[in-house]
C-alpha cells in the first residue's frame, strides 16, 4: 500500500480532494424543504363543471405557498360544482365551489341569497363578483303596478345559473333557470327572503361607488 502511495501520490492527493470537496458540498446543501399535497385542476374547467377524479390531481408545494382553503383530498372536492372557472395546474380552493365557502371574505353574518329573476335570460348579462341592486316590482292588479323598490344595492353576485349545471343540495333544487345567487347583509337578506312572491325581481348592474343598502 505504502508502495502504490509512493508511485501514484499525486492521484492520491487527488481524490483526497475531491472527497474533501464533495463533503463539503453535502454539508452547505440544505435539506430538502418540506412539501404538502393539494389538488391541482389537470385540465381547463369551465364555471358549472361537476368535478370527477380526473379532473383533479395531487400536486406537490412548499407549505408557504398553501393558501386557506386549498383541497387535499379528491374525496372531498368530487361531485362538487365549480362556481368560477379553473386553469389547468391553477389550485382548488372551497371559495371556487358552489357552498359556503362562496362567502369566503365577505363581512361576518353574510348570507348567500338565491334570488329568481323575472326574465331569466338577463342572467346572461351578469357573472360572478359584478355588483348588482336588486329591485322589486309588484303588482297589485291587471293593470295596475306599485312602485319599484330596490330591496339590496351593490350586492356581489356569487353565482348564475348562466354558468350550467345545478346547484345540488346547496340550493335544495334543481330548478336553476334565471337564478342567481348573492352575498348580502343580515338586513339585505331580510328582505331579499320570500321577495320574489311579492312581485317580480330585476337586477340592475352598478360599480363599486353604487353604495350599500
Amino acid at each position: 500500500m505504502l508502495s502504490w502511495l509512493g508511485r501514484n501520490r499525486r492521484l492520491a492527493i487527488a481524490l483526497l480532494l475531491c472527497l474533501a470537496a464533495g463533503i463539503t458540498v453535502h454539508q452547505l446543501t440544505p435539506p430538502p424543504a418540506d412539501t404538502v399535497s393539494v389538488l391541482a385542476a389537470t385540465r381547463d374547467l369551465p364555471a358549472g363543471t361537476a368535478l370527477t377524479a380526473t379532473d383533479l390531481s395531487a400536486t406537490k408545494i412548499p407549505p408557504g405557498m398553501v393558501t386557506a382553503g386549498s383541497m387535499s383530498d379528491a374525496g372531498d372536492a368530487a361531485g362538487k360544482q365549480l362556481a368560477a372557472p379553473l386553469r389547468k395546474g391553477q389550485l382548488v380552493t372551497d371559495s371556487l365551489l358552489l357552498g359556503p365557502g362562496l362567502l369566503t371574505g365577505t363581512p361576518p353574518g353574510s348570507a348567500a341569497v338565491p334570488l329568481r329573476m323575472a326574465d331569466p335570460s338577463s342572467i346572461q348579462l351578469v357573472s360572478p363578483g359584478q355588483l348588482v341592486n336588486v329591485v322589486l316590482t309588484g303588482a297589485n292588479g291587471y293593470d295596475q303596478q306599485s312602485p319599484s323598490e330596490v330591496l339590496a344595492s351593490a350586492v356581489p353576485v356569487l353565482w348564475t345559473s348562466g354558468q350550467g349545471g345545478k346547484t345540488g343540495q346547496w340550493l335544495g333544487t334543481g330548478e336553476t333557470d334565471g337564478l342567481i345567487v348573492v352575498a348580502a347583509a343580515p338586513e339585505q337578506a331580510a328582505r331579499l327572503a320570500g321577495a320574489s312572491t311579492q312581485g317580480k325581481l330585476f337586477f340592475v348592474l352598478v360599480g363599486p361607488e353604487g353604495g350599500a343598502g
